[in-house]
């Protein structure tokens, strides 16, 4: 069994920064990919950004040069790092992992969700 806990969201001014994290936990063998997404109220979930295994990342065009994503895989960690947040960046942010567990199955993994609000 795996589970990915995320914390770090919450209310922020518009300009200012938060920080997501995210422990993956469980039965795991391997984390691939892991990555962040976000849904806003009437919008699709969309990818915000992502990093393999290996460190490679890849961000959303609206969050170049204002997030980081880093992980720490000794920890089975991945966070983002919001700066210059804008009322738009305002979401349900969850965090994703691509698990092989000990059984050799691998797999999709979500969190549960949390909620960053950009307003004054």
């Amino acid at each position: 069994q795996v589970q990915l806990v995320e914390s770090g969201g919450g209310l922020v001014q518009p300009g200012g920064s938060l920080t997501l994290s995210c422990a993956a936990s469980g039965t795991i063998f391997s984390i691939y990919n892991m990555a962040w997404y976000r849904q806003a109220p009437g919008n699709q979930r969309e990818l915000v950004a992502v990093v393999t295994s290996g460190g490679i990342t890849n961000y959303v065009e609206s969050g170049k040069g204002r997030f980081t994503i880093s992980r720490d895989n000794a920890k089975k960690m991945v966070f983002l790092q919001m700066n210059s947040l804008k009322p738009e960046d305002t979401a349900v942010y969850y965090c994703f992992a691509n698990i092989r567990t000990l059984r050799g199955i691998r797999d999709d993994y979500w969190g549960q969700g949390t909620q960053v609000t950009v307003s004054s």
